[in-house]
């Protein structure tokens, strides 16, 4: 069961109709999130019974209200989608007037397509399970692929974090940098950040050999005794970076650094990054970052996103325009 507050106020709601409930994998952001609009998150009994089945009861009134129930699809990641999907049926069936998934990490997004035959498009069937659910709208954010958007057949707003990664990147005032794309898919992210950092660009050859296994050998463009920055949507096995890493200081880097959106670090991830000695290592809060990675990674540092959907969150419900955030 999920501490959650108990102070919930309505009449502190100064938005007006707006309320907001966190998960288990969205309690922390939640809170944050609270605190960026000024109003304290909705209570809510969360509960996985011995079996393994999760339970939600809402403990405040939502009857005409528009909610935003924030989750995180992180490992464990069926635990976390089913969660989600019972916690907007619960607000469905309490009667609440407008329903939005706030997802900040939309786990199976990888699974966006048919690599090969006999195999399913995940990501589509986790699109229709939270329309069926009764959601009226979805957030997200740094979706692995653009086109997950048109899965669904009801509004989805798909910010990203590149400016809460690229805006601090920049105040650290690196010297010498070049921007490395880890694969030829993530060049459009590389071309973003170069021009807000000034820096040059690089494109690795990569292929992917498994789940959990790449291989690189081509570096196209000049890294030597240049300060390398990889940037990628997740950071999942380590695979990718750790390997990115290996390659660019064989060819002469003096230094490596790495950002990513979603932190999952899943498996072998903590022996892999620890090995390829990263200068900085810059993750969000879309995904519960463990206090203990701090200590195995004391050059990591977890920026909020909690402003930027919290800004998301007050224009959806004012009937405003969201894409407004990234003129």
């Amino acid at each position: 069961m999920i501490p959650m507050s108990d102070t919930f106020n309505p009449l502190r709601n100064r938005v007006g109709g707006l309320m907001i409930f966190g998960g288990t994998n969205g309690w922390q952001l939640t809170k944050s999130i609270g605190k960026y609009l000024d109003i304290a998150p909705g209570t809510a009994h969360l509960e996985s019974f011995p079996d393994g089945e999760s339970f939600v009861k809402l403990e405040v009134d939502v009857r005409g209200r528009d909610c935003f129930v924030v989750q995180s699809t992180s490992p464990p990641v069926n635990d976390g989608w089913m969660q989600l999907l019972i916690f907007i049926d619960c607000l469905r069936r309490a009667s609440a007037s407008r329903i939005t998934a706030v997802i900040p990490y939309f786990g199976y997004a990888r699974q966006d397509r048919k690599s090969e035959g006999r195999t399913p498009i995940t990501a589509k069937l986790l699109a229709n399970l939270i329309t069926a659910a009764g959601a009226h709208r979805v957030l997200a954010i740094d979706l692995h692929a653009d086109q997950i958007q048109g899965f669904f057949d009801i509004p989805v707003d798909h910010l990203t974090a590149f400016k809460v990664l690229a805006e601090h990147v920049k105040n650290l005032g690196l010297k010498d940098t070049v921007i490395v794309s880890p694969d030829v898919g993530n060049l459009k992210t590389a071309k973003k950040f170069a021009t807000v950092l000034g820096s040059e660009i690089a494109v690795i050859d990569k292929r992917r050999m498994s789940g959990d296994s790449v291989e690189m050998s081509t570096i196209i463009g000049n890294v030597k005794d240049k300060h390398v920055l990889l940037f990628d949507d997740m950071i999942a096995t380590g695979g990718t970076l750790a390997k990115a890493a290996a390659l660019v200081m064989e060819r002469g880097a003096r230094a490596v650094s790495a950002g990513a959106t979603h932190a999952l670090f899943a498996g072998p991830c903590r022996e892999r990054l620890s090995a390829a000695n990263f200068q900085h290592i810059w993750v969000t809060d879309t995904v519960p970052v463990s206090p203990d990675l701090h200590e195995v990674f004391p050059q990591l540092t977890v920026l909020s996103v909690a402003e930027l959907v919290g800004e998301a969150i007050q224009r959806i419900h004012r009937n405003e325009s969201v894409s407004a955030l990234f003129s």
